[in-house]
């Protein structure tokens, strides 16, 4: 069972556009991305950081994952990203089974990545968890059920999270297009209007056991 995120833990972090800091960041440099990072935490005097729903950043110029031409540029977030360290724990907020999963390879992608099924009344609602270990995915199986607080896995290291600082990626969403353990968590400013629709905002969730103190 994990702790709830709070301010005695955790404070909002902007990685927007709109942050004159990130301007001075060598961001494509994972260690530089990550020192910036524990540096903002060690001065808030709290070991997680969190947010980024609908954000609009600059941080995918990093990787051609997000763009090959500029008018592909994806930039707006879809999810809410933790940053913490590497190894923690990461807990299952509500019951739910495994619809998928798998390893996201390439700079700046999910990396592993596990996306769980749950039934809401009468809608599914599905929840994504990326950036994890690899060796998590190992003990996983399609149609695995998972009850509130339970562990689905742990945050991986930059050499195989994606190349990114360790933080999970998590995100509502409520049709999954025919995807199979993965999903956009970003998208075109253009194409806001639908994928705000079909992802939810997940920040209600995350309080509940997310992630391990």
């Amino acid at each position: 069972m994990g702790d709830y995120l709070d301010s005695s833990n955790a404070f909002v972090i902007d990685l927007s556009k709109d942050n004159s800091s990130l301007s001075e960041l060598d961001y494509v440099a994972c260690d530089h991305f990550e020192h910036y990072l524990q540096g903002l935490m060690e001065r808030e005097g709290r070991n997680l950081a969190w947010g980024g729903y609908l954000e609009n950043r600059v941080i995918y110029t990093r990787s051609e994952v997000f763009a090959s031409q500029q008018n592909e540029y994806r930039n707006i977030h879809l999810g809410v990203d933790i940053w913490t360290k590497a190894g923690r724990p990461v807990y299952c907020p509500l019951a739910g089974s495994v619809h998928s999963f798998q390893d996201n390879q390439g700079f700046g992608n999910y990396g592993p990545t596990l996306i769980l099924e749950h039934q809401l009344q009468d809608e599914k609602l599905y929840s994504l968890y990326g950036h994890l270990c690899r060796g998590d995915l190992a003990s996983i199986r399609v149609g695995q059920r998972f009850r509130p607080g339970d562990c689905v896995g742990h945050l991986g290291i930059p050499a195989e999270n994606g190349n990114w600082p360790p933080h999970l990626h998590f995100q509502l969403i409520k049709r999954l297009d025919g995807n199979w353990g993965d999903y956009p968590g970003v998208c075109r400013e253009e194409d806001l209007p639908y994928y705000q629709e079909n992802c939810p905002n997940p920040i209600p969730w995350i309080s509940p056991q997310v992630l391990s103190g």
